[in-house]
């Protein structure tokens, strides 16, 4: 079942919440791992998603032709009940190229998800680097393609890549939340 995503846990302006998670490329990232980009994507995703499968090529394109943005992927999903999500098939969905991103992270706790108010896959978090603290800047959908078999009435991940471009030029968003639709989180037991 579709859940949507929600604008409850964090309000426009407000820091990204701190995690340390291990990446596919075994290395430990934190926020200040991202302090030389003028944004930071935050997208809770996962592998077994339709709806964030269906999103791979936007977010791999938004990680490729935007130099000064991070785009992270955490996957806070329950590997042991869906093992399609497990760490090790994250890192052959980076080896293979399907996900082609800044850093992809696991979340094994989903401590995470739960401090950014994270509740479906795909749900991204736009952040702006205001003097090495990233604050939110825009909550929500990719594009306006809301199931996996819909094509976007533009550009795949034109409404990211609007709130991207304002951001990048100093000015807020147009619109700062809409919604983004997926599957829900698997939250760990």
């Amino acid at each position: 079942m579709a859940r949507e995503s929600d604008a409850d846990e964090l309000e426009y302006g407000d820091r990204a919440p701190a995690f340390e998670l291990r990446g596919t490329d075994d290395r430990t990232y934190d926020l200040e791992s991202f302090d030389d980009h003028d944004a930071l994507l935050v997208v809770f995703m996962c592998n077994h998603c339709p709806y964030v499968q269906a999103k791979f090529g936007a977010m791999n394109a938004i990680a490729t032709e935007y130099a000064d943005v991070a785009v992270v992927g955490i996957n806070s999903n329950d590997a042991e009940e869906y093992p399609e999500d497990s760490f090790e098939n994250m890192v052959e969905y980076v080896d293979r190229g399907e996900i082609d991103i800044t850093a992809y992270l696991r979340d094994d706790t989903a401590t995470a998800a739960k401090e950014y108010g994270a509740v479906c896959t795909p749900d991204p978090f736009l952040f702006e680097n205001d003097d090495d603290t990233f604050r939110l800047a825009y909550h929500g959908r990719f594009d306006d393609a809301m199931n996996p078999d819909d094509e976007s009435s533009g550009e795949p991940g034109d409404d990211m890549r609007d709130a991207i471009d304002a951001v990048l030029a100093g000015e807020e968003p147009e619109e700062t939340f809409l919604p983004s639709q997926g599957c829900s989180i698997k939250w760990p037991n």
